[in-house]
């Protein structure tokens, strides 16, 4: 019996089709050396993987949001902001609790354009430690916006968010911890 068939008969990979159970064989025999940088099993952050455009079309085009809906107030548009990016980013947010000590926390200053669109992010607070979690912040800020017409609110056209990060490099805005 060959080892997809073993695993499948013990029920480890379930309804796993044969390509799927050879691809997590394969993965699980290789060693490290056989990974390129960034693939699992790799320890250190070396920013994104490469990708083309057409994954890139792909990966946004699963996270399409809805437009927003209009905006009265600031406190409104940090709402909506921190829910679009909770949206925007399903893999890489939690909602629970937030733990105690958390890995990083930086700060973030969104500038907007009239239409809610991002004009520029400032870094407010940057972490002294897991400095990618910084890029992290701002990938997910972009990948949410635009955030609701701001035109009829008072200038200037900027609002702060906090991430708090866990050790699994998985953040919540400070605006849903309330």
């Amino acid at each position: 019996m060959h080892s997809i068939d073993r695993l499948r008969a013990s029920g480890r990979i379930g309804g796993v089709t044969s390509a799927g159970a050879v691809a997590l064989l394969v993965a699980a025999c290789s060693t490290s050396s056989d990974r390129a940088p960034g693939e699992a099993g790799d320890v250190g952050y070396r920013g994104p993987p490469a990708t083309t455009r057409t994954e890139v079309a792909a990966q946004d085009s699963r996270h399409a949001l809805p437009p927003p809906h209009g905006v009265r107030n600031w406190t409104e548009v940090r709402q909506q902001a921190a829910e679009r990016i909770v949206a925007a980013n399903p893999g890489t947010t939690y909602t629970g609790g937030v733990p105690d000590p958390l890995l990083a926390i930086p700060v973030l200053e969104i500038e907007l354009n009239a239409d809610g669109s991002i004009r520029r992010i400032e870094v407010l607070r940057e972490p002294r430690q897991a400095k990618e979690t910084l890029q992290i912040a701002v990938d997910a800020v972009r990948r949410a916006a635009p955030f609701g017409d701001v035109s009829r609110l008072p200038r200037p056209w900027k609002f702060v968010e906090t991430f708090l990060f866990d050790d699994s490099r998985k953040f919540k805005p400070r605006t849903l911890e309330r």
